[in-house]
């Protein structure tokens, strides 16, 4: 069982981290929400016991969202120009001094209070990652984004093999180790959080699923629903094609020899000719795709091993 899922959303009661983390905060142009979700964030990690640090990294935000996270006992970093959410991502990762990451919003979308049950969750069943699921009682997602998050979960679950809760959660906990693994192949925009769930799922890491709620967030979003859901999927295609490329072109050749076929027997039984050029055409496509299948899963065995041992 590479993944599992907890079916309470419900908090449980945490009065220590049983490992220190390094919680991680992108923020581009968030002056409305940082403050208070930093406030609230620390005033819950004070009340209990254990080591963390709270590191917010501010993406070339143009308005106050540096100066008000330098009011709070934080580490800033800034970039001079705005480079994406992954790109946020990965300053800060590079930058964190423990070996659990966690990664969270400064939108107030997320359940901040739930990071050391999940810290927890993660150090008790010795996992490399616990994605809080937006699956709880309360979630607020865009009616807009619904379909495309439902149908680029259909093809993740088909090429993770498994049911994904959720694919692109926020709010996940990871060990630095296995994260910098696949840190040369993860983006510097929003499909970072898609392209560790794939990466870590398609090498045999533990995953689980922890059901959390999801708030309306404070401010404007930058999502962009059709340009980046074209970007999510072309990005679940090339996580396929690089971790399970067989998934991709088999069913492809499959696909196309069976349309060869057809098309073969419908010009045999309508024209009385046997295998005209267009069924040569699709037969042969159908091999080629089938060698390229092969080939790839050839390759892919010769990259470096990234399967957790």
């Amino acid at each position: 069982m590479k993944s599992e899922q907890i079916t309470s959303n419900q908090a449980q009661t945490t009065a220590v981290l049983q490992a220190p983390v390094s919680i991680i905060i992108p923020a581009y142009n968030e002056e409305n929400g940082l403050g208070s979700v930093l406030a609230a964030l620390l005033a819950h990690l004070n009340a209990i016991a254990g080591e963390y640090e709270v590191i917010v990294v501010d993406d070339g935000s143009a308005d106050k969202t540096a100066v008000i996270a330098e009011q709070y006992p934080v580490t800033v970093l800034r970039h001079q120009v705005n480079k994406g959410y992954g790109a946020a991502l990965k300053t800060g990762i590079r930058q964190a001094q423990h070996e659990l990451i966690c990664i969270t919003d400064a939108d107030g979308t997320y359940p901040n209070e739930r990071i050391p049950d999940l810290v927890n969750i993660l150090v008790e069943h010795n996992l490399d990652m616990v994605v809080g699921a937006r699956i709880g009682d309360n979630v607020n997602i865009p009616t807009i984004r619904k379909p495309a998050k439902w149908a680029l979960r259909r093809i993740a679950n088909y090429v993770a093999n498994e049911t994904i809760p959720d694919l692109n959660s926020g709010l996940r906990i990871f060990k630095k180790d296995v994260c910098m693994l696949f840190f040369n192949i993860l983006p510097n925009q929003f499909s970072f959080t898609t392209t560790i769930t794939l990466a870590m799922l398609t090498n045999q890491y533990q995953v689980k699923y922890v059901p959390i709620d999801y708030f309306a967030r404070v401010g404007k979003s930058k999502i962009r629903p059709i340009h980046d859901t074209l970007n999510f999927l072309r990005l679940v295609m090339r996580i396929s094609l690089y971790f399970a490329p067989t998934k991709i072109f088999m069913p492809l050749s499959f696909w196309l020899l069976i349309l060869g076929i057809v098309w073969g027997a419908v010009t045999l039984l309508v024209f009385g000719q046997l295998a005209d050029i267009t069924t040569l055409v699709i037969v042969m496509t159908a091999f080629q795709v089938f060698a390229i299948g092969l080939l790839a899963e050839l390759i892919n065995k010769r990259l470096p091993n990234y399967y957790r041992e």
